[in-house]
């Protein structure tokens, strides 16, 4: 009987070509988006579950508190964790990573003498303690994890960057130099190589250097009494079997009043400390300047909605297609009740049906999953696999979704037809019942409802994107060449390569600096006025420049002065200030605040220093966060860490060329590194840029979905009303109204999903929008175009099968009456 009931349902398959076509690629595009997002939001939870201990390790995080607002930061001071650990009887053992704060790249080279010089630039390094790969996994191929960093001045790298040094030679025991300004010029010896793991960490570092053997080495010794300020380290606690991370919690509050409340009151803030499970931090830690950039479970609910949208649109397909050809199959069983079929067993007929285009659907589904994924990897960013070995799970989970799938677009279609009376359509008095035709036209509002959400969700974040990329920012980013500065060569010969870069034509000024615009600046003070006290203190973003880089950045004045070589004692105690610090700090205008004093207080000591200049506001962040106070001083010697050249418009490539050749000519032994300050700025809405291509291109299908589905109903439509269309053509009707008269129905139940759809995407965005301090507005634009193509889409969906049949002859149409 299985093997008969087979065999029908592949005759009825080929029978209907046109509806199989369409159930079954709809299906499968549904089936595909699904799996793609799921294979992304997998890869998404599965971060840092691999680490040994994982259900015990934390990170402890910071909440600063400065004037009753509060900050969450993921870092602490040096000495931190090793208090805790002797403090607390609960903390097993502990660890702590710093990353290179100052730079994007930091420099390797190694010498062979037999060989020529290999230098090149890396990201993404880290100083860590001894016991880090005793509490965090890396897979080491080379030398051991337990003993990799107990020495001074070794470092482990990575499998890539050991490629890259010596190709397929062993590289333990290696001996090569690592330039940063954090850590200084050292060399190290290579203790370990890892390769990384199946799945993904939020410590995403490509090297480990020791903590002993560099600069930090003795700025930790001399921080070693400090619990309030240099918070730059990332501190982990690895807690005893059956510790409570709550009830350790609840003793930070005395240990900071031990440890750091004398020098919290000297620095004018207020601190608490609290832990994070290391597994929740990709997802669940909403703390600025983590290890790596996290991820978001807005987002994983947002692709997690539409994966299960557009596969409930491909169902609704089915279970409007079948409910629709049910005229076409009444007959069939009438017959076959008629011959003693009970309804149980047409159930399963139709149910063998839809399981059949299902699974047929899934294997579709799966090859153009294979074939995809490498695609959309690159677009999320991830590495993304589906390895059949190693995801025969998935595999099976994948199956088990198609089956489901095909239960849930057949069962509907299975109970209405094998619920028909055979006496009446036998007789030819069958009709789809209100209920039928109520169902159809309410899935059908559904289907366009989602549709139309991701229509106005994809125009609302490409215009903030849009607004991302044109807003301005206060600051010249167009033609604004970015150099780094790694080694103590490089920095020394600073006033050299000015020199040297300022000599092209199409150079315009050159500037240096500690920091620029859209990269983390991680230089801040507390700065009050005379005769207010440390409290009152308003803590400020600082950055050390040369008397070049505002001009080069053309930073707008709004009173006073830029530095300049005319005032050679700007070097001492002069400051220049932003209009948001301005009004922090008290001052009612700009002009009023030019040649005040103000205070910084630092380790007991109080420093004074007078405004020369106020410059007007500018996003020296990215457009997630507000403008905070912001201060230049003039750096004193040449440790910048970048050089920023502002180039004329036209013949960047001429102007890199001689860029080049001028730092080869005092720098042969350093790579030529550039990046563009717009590019860079771009950078930090990555993740948004994402999510927008995703919501695109699943939008796409979606819709393409949704119209497969309108095509058919409006064939099945058209099918059923040709001996009406025929009587009146043949009264006159014209080939518009008869067009119309088929289009109107749908139209209709389109504009009913636009109406319920567009204020609950207007809702979704405004809450997205809230992530950003600077955002575009929604108006009504978004809406009428939205609606314009949808209006459009379905019109071009359904007219093709209008006109066709009002255009057929009535002749044809009728001679059988």
């Amino acid at each position: 009987m299985l093997i008969n009931y087979c065999k029908i349902a592949w005759r009825n398959l080929m029978k209907n070509k046109a509806f199989s076509f369409i159930n079954i690629f709809g299906l499968s595009a549904g089936l595909a988006c699904c799996m793609l997002i799921t294979v992304y939001l997998l890869n998404e939870l599965s971060y840092d579950k691999d680490h040994p201990h994982v259900a015990d390790l934390y990170q402890v995080g910071t909440v600063f508190i400065n004037q009753h607002k509060e900050s969450k930061y993921a870092t602490t001071p040096a000495p931190m964790a090793a208090a805790m650990k002797k403090e607390f009887p609960e903390v097993q053992e502990f660890t702590r990573i710093q990353g290179l704060l100052f730079e994007d790249k930091t420099l390797i080279q190694y010498k062979d003498p037999k060989a020529p010089l290999v230098s090149f630039y890396e990201t993404k390094g880290f100083i860590a303690d001894s016991s880090f790969f005793r509490l965090f996994n890396y897979h080491f191929i080379e030398g051991s994890p337990s003993s990799a960093l107990l020495d001074p001045s070794t470092v482990v790298l990575s499998e890539d960057i050991a490629h890259k040094l010596f190709g397929a030679r062993p590289a333990l025991n290696k001996v090569i130099r690592i330039s940063s300004t954090t850590n200084g010029d050292h060399d190290f010896k290579i203790t370990g190589v890892f390769r990384p793991l199946n799945t993904p960490s939020h410590i995403d570092g490509r090297f480990f250097m020791s903590v002993g053997g560099g600069n930090m080495e003795g700025f930790i010794k001399q921080q070693s009494d400090d619990f309030a300020t240099n918070n730059m380290f990332y501190s982990y606690l690895l807690l005893k079997p059956g510790a409570s991370a709550k009830k350790l919690e609840a003793k930070f509050p005395a240990f900071i009043d031990k440890y750091a409340s004398v020098k919290l009151k000297e620095v004018g803030f207020g601190r608490r400390q609290f832990l994070l499970p290391v597994r929740g931090i990709h997802l669940q830690g909403d703390m600025s300047l983590n290890v790596s950039p996290g991820g978001s479970l807005t987002y994983l609910y947002i692709l997690g909605s539409i994966a299960a949208f557009t596969l409930l649109i491909a169902c609704i397909n089915f279970m409007n297609l079948a409910t629709a050809r049910s005229s076409k199959r009444s007959a069939e069983v009438g017959v076959r009740k008629v011959l003693g079929a009970e309804k149980r067993f047409l159930i399963l007929q139709f149910l063998g049906e839809s399981l059949m285009m299902s699974l047929i659907a899934f294997l579709f589904a799966w090859s153009i999953c294979l074939l995809l994924l490498p695609l959309f990897g690159q677009m999320t960013g991830r590495t993304l696999s589906l390895d059949f070995p190693q995801n025969i799970p998935l595999f099976a989970g994948f199956l088990g979704l198609a089956v489901f799938t095909g239960l849930l677009a057949g069962i509907y279609p299975a109970f209405y037809l094998s619920s028909f009376k055979p006496v009446q359509v036998l007789k030819g008095k069958f009709s789809n019942s209100l209920a039928a035709v109520s169902l159809r036209k309410g899935l059908v509002v559904f289907q366009f409802m989602i549709s139309v959400a991701l229509i106005i969700s994809t125009v609302v974040i490409r215009q903030q994107m849009t607004y991302l990329r044109s807003k301005d920012l206060g600051f010249e980013r167009s033609g604004q060449i970015i150099i780094p500065l790694r080694s103590a060569t490089a920095k020394d010969s600073y006033a050299s390569l000015k020199n040297e870069f300022s000599r092209d034509r199409q150079v315009e000024s050159v500037g240096a600096s500690f920091f620029y615009p859209g990269i983390v600046n991680m230089g801040d003070n507390l700065f009050h006025r005379p005769g207010e006290t440390t409290q009152e203190g308003k803590l400020t973003k600082l950055n050390f420049v040369d008397k070049d880089f505002l001009h080069s950045l053309n930073i707008q004045l709004a009173a006073g002065r830029l530095f300049s070589r005319e005032f050679p004692a700007d070097t001492s105690g002069r400051i220049i200030l932003n209009e948001t610090a301005i009004r922090a700090l008290g001052f009612s205008t700009p002009q009023k605040a030019i040649g005040q004093k103000i205070i910084s207080p630092f380790r007991g000591k109080e420093y004074d220093y007078t405004i020369v200049g106020v410059v007007k506001d500018f996003h020296f962040e990215d457009l997630h966060q507000p403008i905070t106070p912001y201060a230049f001083m003039l750096a004193t010697g040449s440790g910048y860490n970048y050089i920023l050249v502002h180039t004329r418009p036209g013949g960047t490539a001429q102007v890199l060329g001689s860029l080049e050749a001028g730092w080869h000519r005092l720098n042969p032994d350093e790579p030529f590194e550039y990046s563009f300050l717009d590019a860079d700025f771009q950078k930090n809405y990555m993740a948004e840029e994402r999510l927008s291509s995703m919501i695109h291109y699943f939008t796409i299908m979606a819709i393409l979905i949704s119209c497969l589905g309108l095509f058919g109903l409006a064939s099945f439509s058209a099918e059923q009303r040709i001996k009406e269309i025929g009587i009146r053509k043949v009264l006159g009707a014209s080939v518009s109204s008869l067009v119309l008269l088929l289009s109107k129905d749908f139209l209709k139940l389109v504009g009913i999903a636009v109406l319920i759809a567009s204020p609950l995407s207007w809702w979704i965005m405004h809450k997205w929008l809230q992530d950003f301090a600077y955002r575009t507005p929604i108006n009504w634009m978004v809406f009428g175009f939205s609606f314009a193509v949808t209006l459009f889409i379905t019109l071009f969906t359904i007219s093709f099968q209008a006109i066709r049949a009002a255009l057929a002859n009535p002749v044809k149409n009728l001679k059988t009456e």
